[in-house]
């Protein structure tokens, strides 16, 4: 499961924002399908360089590339990948976010949405909003306020 983190909160946020606000959405492209959104705002690459760097891989989609991944090869879908790897993202992670299947994050959606579909905007919207709000939740459990305990000073 993702490392939660500020930077790969914001980028899930974003994403969601961007998705919902009409940015270019086509699950069957590799640099605008689920994936491709988020790879865009992790790495600021275009949807455009994002496509072709899977292309010249010449495998298929985000399933296949991350089956391939290799983070020592020097390809440039693996080095991409390694970015968002490095974001605080497994692989599986990825996997899950293309297919919209983490059974974790779905217990987070609505009782009548918990069935999305990989490839309807307003799901992946849901479901990358329900997934940066889990990792939110798990952040601020993380965090250890110190004790602060009143002290009593007696003044004679």
């Amino acid at each position: 499961m993702a490392q939660p983190n500020l930077m790969l909160i914001n980028a899930l946020r974003g994403t969601a924002r961007k998705i919902q606000k009409g940015a270019p959405y086509q699950w069957g492209h590799m640099g605008s399908c689920n994936c491709g959104n988020l790879a865009q705002e992790i790495t600021q690459l275009t949807k455009a360089e994002i496509h072709q760097y899977a292309l010249a891989n010449g495998r298929g989609d985000w399933n296949e590339q991350l089956n391939d991944y290799c983070p020592t090869s020097g390809l440039p879908m693996d080095m991409l990948m390694s970015e968002m790897l490095n974001a605080g993202l497994s692989t599986s992670d990825l996997k899950h976010l293309e297919r919209l299947s983490d059974p974790t994050v779905l217990q987070r959606l609505p009782a009548e949405k918990r069935y999305p579909r990989h490839n309807f905007r307003d799901d992946v919207v849901l479901y990358i909003n329900a997934w940066a709000s889990m990792l939110e939740d798990e952040l601020v459990a993380g965090v250890k306020l110190p004790s602060l305990e009143a002290t009593c000073v007696v003044y004679q």
